[in-house]
């Protein structure tokens, strides 16, 4: 008989620990290759540990809850090998002796609408049926849900409906990551989803919990005063963390140029029910401006760069992180990589799968890691223009804003004339330790030019 030490894996540079979320398996539970035993969240990402070898789970180094720093034993499993490689493992720091920290999925939230609130009698309503929806009955349907489980049915608006159409294929019926998956790839429109049912709040909602947090406070805790006290929780934490650390790190300094789309803006509009109709994608404008943003770097591939005390490391691969919102309304930044040997549908299926599967809590460790340069849309959100913050260690953010009609002068050699045109204003962040003022404005010059001259007969 022998022993295999299950250890945390590496999971990025930057990765350094994880919360271990939920056991899957039990002590005395025998385990195949590749089933998973535990569940687990870094910082931004979710993920499951799978056993590398078959035996028997003998003993548990972690309680569910407690940080797991990478290369730590979480496990011992007792297996038929006799190899002497497995019984060897490094010293492992007693679990009672490390504090525990605050898992990084929260449990779907409970509700409590102030007393007395007349005017919000419609969305007490919504309330209610959202209780009853999530509620331990239908959620559970007699298992135990996990918290990763939990947080994709509630970002992706599954109705209980819906959950009692799933078979779970975990222990005892349980339903797993893997069941929701596969249920979410063929999911029809037999049963509308609770997102739907509350489409008529606002498109930009994406699921009856979000548009009920966006009204009516989610929590109950409140000082003498009546104000609302909410804790930060770990994720938000570190994200302040790194915006401080960013502004206090780089020099920065914005540069604004406005964009005239409207020659793209009517190459989508002839392409787009084609595009779908081909491929099953939507077309949307982020992979179209991130197209043009790829063709600027590589004229000015200096932004394309980090810096390392003093030495400039220009990056050869062009990474562009792309910063998406998660269905707890934290950012992350899933990163598309070589996105400059993409062509224009390789670049459309990328961003709809990062941004699906970012709102799903889906993302892999690695997918957040090596970006060299990152681009983010604020006019999904209406805003005309922003100061984004510059991505530590890169040098550079792009932001883009709404699209609006404008009128404007068009200049031609039988004169001038005003016309109505679709126009949009590219912010450009970036270090001023290494990029001037001109390379600055050249690079989202370079950039307008490019989207102003799309080729309106180009093929998709």
């Amino acid at each position: 008989m022998g022993k295999h030490f299950l250890k945390l894996p590496k999971m990025g540079e930057s990765v350094a620990e994880a919360t271990l979320t939920r056991w899957l398996k039990e002590v005395g539970d025998s385990i195949e290759i590749d089933d998973i035993l535990v569940e687990i969240a870094t910082d931004k990402v979710d993920s499951d540990v799978p056993s590398e070898v078959k035996g028997v789970l003998t003993e548990k180094k972690f309680t569910e809850n407690e940080v797991v720093q990478v290369g730590d034993v979480i496990a011992i499993i007792e297996t038929d090998v006799d190899d002497p490689d497995l019984q060897s493992s490094p010293e492992v720091e007693s679990p009672k002796k490390k504090k525990k920290k605050e898992a990084i999925i929260p449990e779907i939230p409970s509700f409590s609408l102030p007393d007395p609130l007349p005017e919000f009698e419609s969305v007490s309503k919504m309330v209610d049926e959202a209780k009853t929806l999530l509620s331990p009955e239908n959620l559970n349907k007699s298992q135990f849900l996990s918290p990763l489980v939990k947080s994709i049915i509630q970002a992706e608006g599954l109705s209980s409906e819906e959950l009692k159409n799933i078979i779970g294929s975990g222990k005892d019926n349980r339903i797993t990551k893997k069941d929701i998956l596969a249920y979410l790839t063929q999911r029809g429109k037999s049963f509308p989803t609770t997102a739907e049912k509350y489409s008529t709040l606002g498109s930009e909602l994406s699921s009856p919990i979000q548009s009920i947090k966006k009204i009516v406070p989610s929590g109950n805790t409140y000082n003498s005063d009546g104000d609302q006290i909410i804790e930060m929780n770990r994720m938000a934490k570190l994200t302040a963390e790194h915006m401080i650390r960013s502004k206090q790190t780089s020099a920065h300094v914005q540069s604004f140029i406005e964009a005239d789309l409207t020659n793209l803006w009517d190459w989508r509009e002839i392409v787009k029910n084609e595009f779908m109709k081909r491929e099953g994608e939507k077309l949307t404008f982020t992979p179209l401006l991130i197209t043009a943003l790829i063709k600027a770097l590589k004229d000015f591939p200096i932004l394309n760069s980090s810096l390392e005390g003093d030495t400039i490391v220009q990056k050869k691969a062009i990474n562009i992180g792309m910063a998406a919102a998660m269905a707890d309304g934290n950012l992350i930044v899933p990163v598309i990589k070589n996105a400059d040997h993409l062509n224009l549908v390789g670049l459309a299926k990328a961003v709809n799968d990062l941004a699906h599967r970012a709102r799903t809590q889906q993302l892999k460790p690695e997918e957040i890691q090596d970006g060299t340069f990152t681009f983010t849309n604020i006019g999904n959100f209406g805003s005309l223009t922003g100061t984004p913050i510059i991505n530590q260690p890169q040098v550079g953010i792009v932001a883009v804003g709404v699209i609006q009609k404008k009128p404007a002068v068009i200049e031609t050699s039988q004169g001038d004339s005003i016309a109505i045109r679709k126009k949009m204003i590219i912010s450009h962040s970036y270090d001023h330790r290494i990029i001037n003022g001109a390379i600055g404005g050249q690079f989202i010059k370079s950039m307008s030019d490019y989207l102003e001259n799309w080729n309106k007969d180009l093929p998709i």
